[in-house]
C-alpha cells in the first residue's frame, strides 16, 4: 500500500466511523425530521413517516363536494389523520385544495388523492396539495411523475409480478387491493420473497379484522365502507363516532 493511498484510506475509514447510516428499514425510520424544517430535502421520507404514524387512511368518497368536505372534517375530528380523497368525488381537486389549506398547520394530518388513474390526474392532485397518490392499479407514468415531485405513490396491486414492477418504479407502499380478495393470511406469502415489501390493504378492512392485518405485518390500512356509510344520510356525527372507534382500535393495536 503506497503512502498516499494509505493516507486516503485512513480518511475514508474515519469517515465511515463518524457518519450515521441511513437505516430506513421497512418502516422508513431514517430519522425523526421536523416537518417544517426538512422542507423538500426529505419531503418524501417525511410524508411516509407521517403515513405510517397515521396507520389508518380514510378513503373518502361522496356524491358532492360538500359531502366529501364534511366527511373529511368529521373523520379528522374523530382522530383519524390520513385522508385519501378519491377522484370519484365531483371537483376532487378543489376539495383537496380546501383540505390542504385548512390543515396546513397540522402536520399530523396527511391529505392525499385516491382513484388516480393517470399521470395527468396525479399532477392535478399534487398541484392542489395532495401529499400522496393512490391508484387502484399500477401506472408507470404516474409513478414517474410522483418521483419527479417527491410524492409517495401507492399503486393497487394483487400479484407478486405487479408489486415487483411497482417497486422497480419507485413505489414505497403497495396498496393491496382489494384486500377482501385475500385476507390477512396472504401478507406472509407476499413478504416471503420480498420481506422489505410495505403493504396497505384496502377493501375488506374492518374494526373486527384490523388487528389481524397489523399482526400480519402491514404498514397501514385503508378504510371506507362502514366509516363513510352514515355520510350518505347526512349523519356526520356518526362518521366522527366510527372514526374514533378506528382511531382507538389503532392506538390499542400499537399499545399507545
Amino acid at each position: 500500500m503506497t503512502r498516499r493511498f494509505q493516507k486516503n484510506w485512513c480518511k475514508y475509514s474515519n469517515y465511515k466511523k463518524k457518519r450515521k447510516p441511513w437505516n430506513a428499514g421497512h418502516h422508513f425510520r431514517a430519522e425523526k425530521y421536523d416537518y417544517k424544517e426538512s422542507g423538500n430535502r426529505m419531503k418524501r421520507v417525511s410524508i411516509l413517516n407521517r403515513l405510517e404514524k397515521t396507520g389508518v387512511v380514510a378513503v373518502v368518497r361522496g356524491a358532492t363536494k360538500e359531502e366529501a368536505l364534511k366527511s373529511s372534517h368529521a373523520i379528522v375530528a374523530g382522530g383519524l389523520k390520513g385522508i385519501e380523497l378519491t377522484f370519484t368525488v365531483p371537483n376532487a381537486d378543489e376539495v383537496i385544495r380546501e383540505l390542504a389549506a385548512v390543515y396546513k398547520d397540522q402536520p399530523e394530518v396527511v391529505i392525499g388523492a385516491g382513484t388516480v388513474l393517470d399521470a395527468i390526474t396525479a399532477r392535478l392532485a399534487i398541484l392542489a396539495g395532495a401529499e400522496f397518490i393512490v391508484s387502484p392499479n399500477f401506472d408507470k407514468e404516474t409513478a414517474e411523475l410522483c418521483n419527479l415531485y417527491q410524492i409517495p405513490y401507492l399503486p393497487g396491486c394483487m400479484t407478486i409480478t405487479e408489486m415487483k414492477e411497482a417497486l422497480k418504479s419507485g413505489a414505497d407502499i403497495i396498496k393491496l387491493f382489494p384486500g377482501s380478495a385475500y385476507g390477512p393470511s396472504i401478507v406472509s406469502s407476499f413478504k416471503a420473497p420480498m420481506p422489505y415489501l410495505n403493504l396497505m390493504p384496502t377493501g375488506g378492512v374492518s374494526l373486527a379484522n384490523m388487528q389481524e392485518w397489523f399482526a400480519a405485518g402491514v404498514i397501514a390500512v385503508g378504510v371506507g365502507g362502514n366509516l363513510l356509510a352514515p355520510a350518505a344520510t347526512g349523519d356526520f356525527d356518526k362518521v366522527t363516532e366510527v372514526a374514533r372507534q378506528y382511531a382507538d382500535k389503532f392506538a390499542e393495536i400499537k399499545g399507545k
